[in-house]
């Protein structure tokens, strides 16, 4: 490990290794193979490139962002980000995640997202063509018949080809149901597919040799809504049955959105089929499209939480450096001359401190689970998949929304330069506020937590699964941690039961009304539980290096002792969470219990001072 501005590397081991055992999954035929020293390998490959080539090209891909021909309907990425994409390639990290015998690594998904960390910390707008390519190839891996996985998947697995997602419509954005894009069957068997598609990441680039669109559509004559739709292939360049490249279908990119943020990133319009010749390929069976499509969905909820998560340990990380070195002002601290001397300072550190080790220990907690859910068919196996259905919205929108509060606070440290181009923090501002916008608004994937995870859950599995990984972390805080810290957790627990029984039986639009502040308090409680669970191990090693510590003391080898300053880090941050940050939990709570209809009360009208529609 080596220092870095984007991701503690020592605290992406402790995660890994320490909290999680990402070894553990040994035992299990997927990931026997691999040990510590592998994964040591991985990482140290990862933050070498993600420094090296990487983080270069995020402030140069930021000012030239991507160049539209709409002559020849061809985008042009940063010419950065193509050294970039090579040593990624050639590292292998494309496959990390894929199964061995479609070409990849087939590492757990723990592994993947804490390896990918490091790059969307470098660059998110840069990694964006990864997560989406990477989420097309699961498409095809897990619902493809085996001609389509013949013709594409080694490609794609490889980062030779890249891949989309393609929903959004001009008039179908969060109403998916609404889309008009449609499939007319030929008697062939393909489709000929035909419509317009908006806000497509990755949508036209010169990355990679092909692009594989994966579009949703509705076949002629089938019925409204989402039941109605199916699931298509549809490739920038047709492939022969070789597998060599045929001729260009009638796809096309008709422009790009000049973004606010993530300008590396191309954000496209697509058109299909504007000379009746875009041939689409059924994927699954017709009309399953979106059942099929959530699983790559579900997995860019997931990927966009990551992002949000990248972008804030880099604007910390950076922060943390800049108050090292800036003189300004005397602080109370002799040992400390610089700004982060300053108690103000240090405030601002340990907020962004506590609340990114929070989002990274949420998304591998997620990760973890859906490792277990693969590799066990049993009961163990069917709770983690319920705990992370239950945990993609509180991460997706979570982190993002912490995202923008965190590069601000970033901002803040930095005072007036902050401010200003010459620093990177604020195009981390910038490219941080899409990600709450992206793959769902976060108002959506809170409707998503409250109704469908658990109001519409009568047994409430998702939930119950929640509360048995809170129940296991009190075990394992039992005599390690202070009894009143774990109290005040359980005590939590308990009046989030009452609230939900109360909207329960209450009505939808209440709980339409409250769901993004039911997701706010889940956020605030799933990370103090995580908190919790990362004292208790902390407190143990530290007290393994040094047996005279005591809870609520300072070490006294801490300014000797790399180890010893990283545990107690570990606990500070914990304790500034659960004693400062966490009392916020009970305010959000009492303001749904309190809302009682306000805000259906509220019509169009009273929102004076603009014009009528």
């Amino acid at each position: 490990m080596r220092p870095n501005l984007l991701v503690d590397s020592r605290d992406i081991r402790f995660i890994l290794f320490e909290m999680f055992d990402v070894q553990s999954l040994s035992q299990y035929e997927p990931y026997k193979e691999f040990d510590r020293d592998t994964y040591e390998a991985v990482l140290d490959l990862a933050e070498q490139i993600a420094m090296e080539e990487v983080y270069p090209a995020n402030t140069v891909g930021d000012k030239e962002g991507v160049q539209f021909n709409p002559e020849k309907h061809t985008v042009t990425v940063p010419q950065s980000y193509k050294k970039a994409m090579q040593a990624f390639r050639d590292a292998g990290f494309t496959g990390l995640v894929q199964p061995a015998d479609c070409g990849g690594m087939g590492m757990p998904e723990m592994m993947y997202r804490c390896t990918l960390e490091y790059f969307l910390a470098a660059s998110v707008a840069f990694t964006i063509y990864i997560t989406l390519s990477n989420g097309a190839t699961n498409l095809v891996r897990i619902f493809g018949n085996e001609e389509q996985k013949r013709l594409y998947l080694a490609n794609m697995v490889s980062g030779r080809w890249g891949g989309t997602m393609c929903l959004t419509e001009p008039e179908a954005g969060s109403d998916v149901g609404a889309v008009k894009t449609k499939a007319y069957k030929q008697n062939d068997g393909t489709y000929f597919i035909k419509g317009q598609k908006i806000f497509i990441s990755s949508g036209e680039n010169d990355l990679y040799g092909n692009i594989i669109h994966m579009v949703l559509a509705r076949i002629d004559g089938d019925p409204d809504g989402t039941k109605g739709l199916s699931l298509f292939l549809v490739p920038k360049i047709l492939v022969n049955a070789d597998g060599s490249p045929g001729k260009r279908n009638d796809v096309v990119c008709s422009g790009v959105e000049h973004k606010m943020g993530i300008k590396g990133s191309a954000t496209c319009t697509l058109n299909f089929g504007d000379n009746d010749d875009c041939a689409g390929f059924l994927v699954g069976r017709e009309r399953d499209g979106i059942r099929n499509m959530f699983h790559m969905m579900n997995e860019a909820r997931l990927d966009v939480g990551l992002e949000g998560l990248g972008v804030s340990s880099a604007a910390y990380m950076h922060a943390v450096q800049y108050a090292r070195t800036r003189i300004q002002g005397k602080t109370p601290f002799n040992n400390e001359p610089a700004i982060i001397g300053h108690p103000d300072i240090k405030r601002m550190l340990l907020w962004m401190k506590s609340h990114v080790e929070a989002m990274r220990m949420l998304v591998a907690l997620t990760a973890y689970n859906i490792d277990i859910s693969r590799v066990r068919n049993d009961e163990i196996g069917r709770e983690a998949n319920a705990l992370v259905e239950f945990l993609i919205p509180i991460c997706k929108a979570g982190n993002t929304d912490l995202s923008w509060l965190i590069t601000a606070e970033a901002i803040q440290v930095y005072g007036g330069y902050g401010y200003c181009g010459e620093y990177p923090v604020e195009q981390y501002a910038r490219d941080s506020k899409a990600l709450s916008l992206y793959e769902g608004t976060n108002g959506i994937q809170s409707i998503d937590l409250t109704l469908r995870k658990i109001l519409s859950d009568a047994e409430r599995v998702r939930y119950n699964a929640y509360k048995e990984f809170a129940h296991n972390i009190f075990k394992e805080a039992r005599a390690i941690v202070p009894d009143n810290v774990v109290s005040e957790l359980k005590d939590a627990v308990a009046r989030m039961d009452a609230v939900i029984e109360k909207l329960a039986g209450g009505e939808t639009i209440t709980a339409l009304s409250v769901a993004t502040m039911l997701q706010q308090a889940f956020r605030i409680l799933t990370h103090a539980l995580l908190h919790l669970q990362s004292m208790t191990v902390a407190t143990q090693k530290l007290k393994a290096i040094d047996v005279s510590y005591t809870y609520g003391t300072i070490p006294h080898e801490i300014l000797d002792n790399n180890e010893i300053a990283f545990y107690y880090g570990k606990i500070i941050s914990a304790q500034f969470f659960l004693q400062v940050e966490f009392k916020k939990y009970h305010g959000i709570l009492q303001g749904i219990l309190n809302e009682n209809g306000i805000i259906a009360k509220a019509q169009s009208e009273m929102f004076t001072g603009v014009l009528e529609a």
